[in-house]
């Protein structure tokens, strides 16, 4: 059994993993807490003492730390006998927090796609061009990578592999749908870091359509659906990350992302985008100063964690599942409903943190126990779902499933 755990990060999803660790430190073990900022990082263990959420008794310790420097990072895992990374700190330290577990031996587990910070929606497959590249070298180590496993991608990653390993026969769409019905009560902010936020949507939209990549604009097309709980809504076609290792690994030839936004968000940015702030290169202002358009948006926009106070509202976010079962056409949606309020009142988060922190520690859970310790680098659709989404339903993301039957709690033995 592997114990003793590093997070890597200080924003509302370190803070989500911080609580459920410590809700399960009889488990995991030793919990550290490593950011740039050792302030933000003391910050959420103060929230992890008030709300009272260590299992056992113990102290989180907390450390600043350069992720992107190796040595520190190969150091600090070293020094703390860390058995289990939750990297959950930007997609820019990806690679390098992988180079210290590899020499280390150290279990890795992220949550999205590495990016560089001067390049946008590269060329698919975006896992072939980062995180595959290093897969013989985990597997030689004989170390376990677990790949973006928060919700989307990760939990949605599950969803799709239980569909098409229990419910169809043959599948010929899965259409993932991400909708925030929540407000935050503020004229304009982002639900996670605004960097990368906006990269998402500033490049092309890659989509898998017929079995090929299919390339389209940011808000070129959109689907409106009536959902559980949160009822009718519109979504947008976006690039996600789960579309580039779904689609490698699940027989399945129509993958797509949607994302709900609203009219303003759409329309600043637009108006951002179009005047040049959202830009990840650099210009030099008029004074001789070089800037990053987009980082300074970031700057001046709200952090994304002080959202949580005052949000309302539910999420819900699932995979829409069409095919055949039995020679009948069969549609199939699993999804999971969450409460910004109820993330609050449990870990001090908003119910976005808090969909894409629960699902790395029930990945974690699952290495320290063996089922998912497999030794070499997997996407989440590799991995039997079953254990994955039971240990979810018990940790405050419950699966619902909509079909010919209804709407109804789905429950794992």
């Amino acid at each position: 059994m592997k114990k003793n755990v590093l997070i890597i990060g200080g924003g509302g999803v370190a803070q989500v993993v911080a609580h459920k660790c410590a809700q399960n430190n009889d488990v995991l073990g030793q919990i550290v807490l490593a950011s740039r900022t050792k302030e933000k990082c003391d910050a959420i263990v103060q929230s992890v003492e008030e709300k009272g959420s260590m299992k056992l008794p113990g102290k989180i310790q907390t450390f600043a730390l350069d992720a992107l420097d190796i040595a520190a990072t190969e150091e600090l895992i070293r020094k703390t006998e860390t058995r289990i990374v939750i990297n959950v700190g930007s997609a820019f330290i990806n690679m390098s927090v992988m180079t210290a577990c590899i020499n280390t031996g150290a279990a890795y587990l992220d949550t999205a796609i590495h990016e560089e910070p001067d390049k946008i929606c590269e060329d698919p497959p975006w896992y072939g061009n980062y995180e595959w590249t290093r897969k013989d070298e985990f597997a030689k180590a004989k170390t376990t990578a677990i790949l973006g496993v928060g919700f989307d991608p990760g939990v949605v990653n599950a969803y799709a592999k239980l569909a098409v390993d229990e419910y169809f026969d043959t599948v010929d769409s899965i259409d993932i749908i991400d909708i925030n019905a929540g407000d935050h009560g503020r004229y304009f902010a982002t639900n996670f870091d605004p960097e990368i936020n906006f990269r998402e949507f500033t490049g092309r939209v890659w989509s898998w359509q017929n079995r090929q990549w299919t390339k389209n604009k940011m808000f070129e097309n959109k689907r409106t659906d009536n959902l559980p709980v949160v009822g009718e809504r519109t979504s947008y076609m976006t690039g996600h990350d789960e579309i580039h290792s779904l689609s490698k690994n699940l027989d399945v030839p129509n993958i797509r992302f949607w994302m709900g936004f609203g009219e303003r968000y759409i329309t600043v940015f637009t108006v951002l985008n179009s005047l040049g702030l959202l830009s990840e290169q650099p210009v030099t202002t008029a004074e001789g100063q070089e800037v990053v358009p987009l980082k300074v948006v970031k700057a001046v926009l709200p952090d994304p964690s002080s959202l949580a106070p005052d949000y309302t509202g539910k999420t819900c976010i699932g995979d829409l599942v069409k095919g055949k079962k039995d020679g009948k056409e069969r549609e199939v949606f699993i999804y999971n409903v969450a409460d910004h309020k109820e993330a609050y009142e449990e870990v001090g988060s908003q119910g976005i943190s808090y969909t894409a922190g629960v699902p790395p520690v029930a990945a974690a859970l699952l290495i320290a126990d063996g089922t998912w310790d497999v030794g070499t680098m997997a996407n989440v659709e590799e991995l039997p779902p079953q254990p994955f989404l039971n240990l979810l339903n018990q940790m405050g993301l419950p699966t619902s499933i909509r079909d010919e039957e209804g709407e109804r709690p789905l429950y794992f033995s």
